[in-house]
């Protein structure tokens, strides 16, 4: 997606400062850029909105509202840069722990926009990698247990081998196009209750 292409939603309650945002975006080559002049009904706004970027800018901020605009920003799954005239060290990491990937202290300048922007992409980009990437051992390590358990199962209830469990279960996976550890999964519910036919093996 290229500069032109992004849809950016600006979000600050100062006309003036508004306006710097948009005309520094449009200046850095972003052409689609809409504003929020509230904080308010944040969740529902961007998703009726669908931006691909926000860019909230707070000029002093309370701890309170600080705190509730991070709270939303943790839903949001979205590029965030977030623009503060002051923060602390405990505000600043609460920006970074709700997922804000440029937070940008001593208030916003237009020469800065450009590079917080794609700073704010990367980190999402970097991040949403990252937390893929976890979810995606957390539930091979997952599956790998519930079909460990499942083979188990068949194995002493049904005296099969262990290919044949396996077989089993591979051949239920391909049948009803799911995945195995979803199969694993409802053979161990049905053992639960008892319900596992003798037919499974065959």
């Amino acid at each position: 997606m290229t500069n032109s292409d992004l849809n950016i939603l600006v979000i600050d309650e100062d006309p003036g400062r508004a306006t710097l945002v948009e005309e520094s975006l449009v200046e850095a080559g972003y052409r689609k850029v809409s504003t929020l002049r509230t904080t308010k009904n944040l969740r529902s706004r961007i998703a009726a909105l669908s931006p691909d970027m926000v860019i909230i800018d707070l000029q002093s901020p309370d701890r309170e509202r600080l705190q509730g605009v991070l709270d939303f920003t943790r839903d949001v799954n979205k590029p965030v840069a977030m623009f503060v005239d002051q923060s602390d060290s405990e505000m600043t990491r609460k920006a970074v722990e709700a997922g804000v990937g440029a937070y940008v202290i001593d208030g916003l300048t237009p020469e800065r926009v450009k590079a917080v922007v794609d700073i704010a992409i990367t980190r999402f980009m970097t991040f949403s990698k990252v937390t893929a990437e976890r979810d995606a051992a957390r539930l091979a390590l997952a599956d790998r247990k519930k079909l460990e358990k499942a083979k188990g199962l068949l194995m002493t209830h049904h005296r099969l081998s262990e290919e044949e469990a396996w077989q089993v279960i591979r051949k239920a996976a391909m049948q009803k196009s799911r995945r195995m550890g979803d199969v694993a999964e409802g053979i161990i519910m049905a053992f639960d209750i008892d319900l596992i036919p003798d037919s499974a093996r065959d």
